[in-house]
């Protein structure tokens, strides 16, 4: 059965004339005829019994009756379903970020997308930057935001700014007075870190390896690591922890207002500067649903690449 010839059905059902029927459906008599009779060669009875004066259902079309109005309301609830969908008059977009970038950053970005499409409802997952890869990868989020993730993951990335790793130190430290902080007077410090697996706390520990290894860390010396003395899964619990003068850390850039709020001070660490590429990630294979895709464009029109470096001398001054 086709729609059309439900819908055909239905005229003459309801009318219980091949006249009206066609005038409803725009239909001639000739070619409304043709609709029934080959739905009721594709059923294998009739429908209809008709004569000059009257047209009846058959017992078979009786039963059908009850069958094709349900079937028609479906369609075109689905119809209209699915055309609001592309309209973005209603929708749902899942993604997921880091919770540096969803506590920080993207609250007034989904502020600007549901000022445009009301409709539409956002579920964000805040999770860890390995998990954003993993819920993308497995089809459970259509789009991640996330650190730039290795090419082996087969992952389509779209970088939208590079952000610069930062001091954390409490208020009240010397340290607080200084322009910058060299990662020797950083790491003198007791050091307070995301817990592992975290993307920030393995790129925090290459960076300083690395520098060790190079002897570029002013006076680090040969073989010196990070020291760990508090870990936390969180940064609010992080920010907190430097706040009241337990120790100091490194967050990213986008994290700076977050730390301030908790009683915490930022400031730029010297050269060399650990940064890395903040951006969205999607399934290569897989094209991104019309509200997803409207989010995307707000997040690669609004996020400015110069963002972290401009917030941070806003802050600070």
């Amino acid at each position: 059965m086709t729609v059309k010839q439900l819908r055909a059905f239905m005229a003459v059902a309801q009318t219980l004339s091949f006249v009206l029927a066609g005038e409803r459906l725009f239909l001639s008599q000739s070619a409304l005829s043709l609709t029934i009779k080959g739905l009721e060669q594709d059923l294998g009875g009739r429908l209809f019994t008709r004569t000059t004066r009257q047209v009846r259902l058959t017992p078979e079309g009786e039963a059908l009756l009850p069958l094709a109005r349900r079937l028609l309301v479906e369609w075109d609830n689905t119809e209209d379903e699915l055309r609001q969908r592309f309209t973005l008059q209603r929708g749902r977009v899942v993604l997921a970020a880091m919770p540096s970038f969803a506590g920080n950053v993207l609250p007034p970005l989904l502020q600007t997308f549901r000022a445009r499409h009301p409709g539409v409802n956002v579920t964000i997952n805040d999770v860890i930057n390995e998990q954003v890869l993993d819920l993308v990868r497995d089809g459970h989020v259509e789009l991640g935001i996330t650190f730039e993730p290795t090419a082996d993951l087969g992952l389509a990335f779209t970088p939208l700014y590079q952000d610069r790793f930062v001091a954390v130190v409490p208020a009240h430290s010397p340290l607080a007075e200084q322009a910058d902080v060299s990662w020797t007077q950083l790491l003198a410090e007791p050091f307070i870190a995301l817990q592992r697996p975290s993307a920030v706390r393995l790129m925090l520990e290459e960076h300083i390896k690395q520098l060790a290894q190079s002897a570029r860390g002013g006076d680090m010396v040969q073989g010196q690591t990070l020291q760990v003395a508090f870990e936390s899964h969180q940064l609010v619990t992080i920010g907190r922890m430097v706040g009241t003068g337990l120790g100091v850390s490194v967050v990213p850039a986008l994290c700076m207002r977050q730390m301030f709020e908790l009683g915490a001070h930022c400031l730029p660490l010297q050269a060399p500067v650990l940064e890395r590429a903040i951006g969205m990630v999607t399934r290569s294979d897989h094209k991104l649903s019309v509200a997803a895709q409207a989010l995307y464009d707000i997040l690669l029109d609004s996020v400015i690449p110069s963002a972290p470096n401009a917030a941070f001398t806003s802050t600070l001054s």
